[in-house]
């Protein structure tokens, strides 16, 4: 399923400064049992986001129209838990193109990956300026520029580069998953098998 194509992101972003969020914070498992990947932004953070009786917590951030955009700030790691690939989904679908923060859960981060969500890993200290400077004026810009792998506060200049996986960088900015790369070098595969012996 192929997905938006990423190369520069500018965007304000959304404060989460909770470490050690797991995936069944960020989509409790009783929502776990469609298979598309559609519908799920409802559900992120379900149980932080709206009461027992389904209205909202006022003082969730998601519910504060204060801070919006397209990048979550969460605190260290990010993405715990069980492998639930709906965590990556919920995130994605509910409009999140990026999620930054000082550590992954290495099976969150490749789900995010797979799907279009860039996980952006920066220091603890380049962190803590991303969250003083969005509490500190919510219309502050991040640009994330995946070609040169670099995250920067734009009100101040200030930056910083993070890895990221050369294929997976490839795939990201042609917004292929892993079937679309395939599908678009099933020419080379066709021909490559072509010249081996039976």
């Amino acid at each position: 399923m192929a997905y938006d194509k990423f190369t520069i992101l500018t965007s304000t972003a959304v404060p989460l400064p909770i470490e050690n969020v797991d995936t069944d914070q960020i989509i409790p498992a009783r929502f776990l049992k469609a298979t598309k990947r559609e519908g799920f932004g409802d559900n992120l953070f379900r149980d932080w986001r709206y009461n027992s009786d389904n209205t909202p917590k006022a003082d969730f951030v998601l519910n504060d129209p204060t801070y919006k955009g397209k990048i979550l700030v969460g605190g260290k790691n990010f993405g715990s838990g069980s492998s639930r690939e709906h965590a990556a989904w919920a995130v994605y679908d509910y409009g999140f193109r990026a999620v930054v923060s000082s550590f992954f859960a290495d099976i969150f981060k490749g789900n995010c990956l797979n799907i279009g969500v860039l996980p952006v890993q920066v220091s603890p200290e380049f962190l803590q300026k991303i969250f003083d400077a969005v509490y500190a004026d919510p219309n502050t810009e991040l640009e994330i520029n995946l070609p040169e792998q670099t995250i920067t506060l734009l009100a101040t200049g200030e930056k910083e580069s993070f890895d990221i996986n050369s294929y997976k960088k490839d795939n990201m900015q042609n917004g292929f998953d892993d079937i679309d790369y395939l599908q678009n070098i099933k020419g080379e595969i066709q021909e490559f098998a072509t010249q081996r012996p039976f």
